[in-house]
């Protein structure tokens, strides 16, 4: 497939690949050997990430008082 750089330094994905992508809006790029990779990404509100690992801390029984004590026991190791 063949894509051509706009003079604004856009490319249109071709219709194969946005077919195969339906869901993707954002795309983490990154070049490589000459090669330029798109990865799709999915992004979510901070406060739906929040709610899931407070969800997955009371299912392991952690509390906030645990998780305090694991950064001040991280924070005091020497590097």
């Amino acid at each position: 497939m063949l894509a051509k750089k706009t003079s604004k330094n856009q490319i249109t994905l071709p219709k194969e690949i946005v077919k195969a992508l339906p869901d993707a809006e954002y795309f983490d790029v990154s070049i490589k050997d000459n090669t330029i990779r798109l990865m799709p990404v999915r992004i979510t509100p901070v406060a739906s990430s929040l709610g899931s690992v407070r969800e997955k801390m009371k299912k392991l029984g952690l509390t906030e008082k645990d998780v305090g004590e694991a950064i001040q026991w991280a924070r005091s190791r020497k590097r």
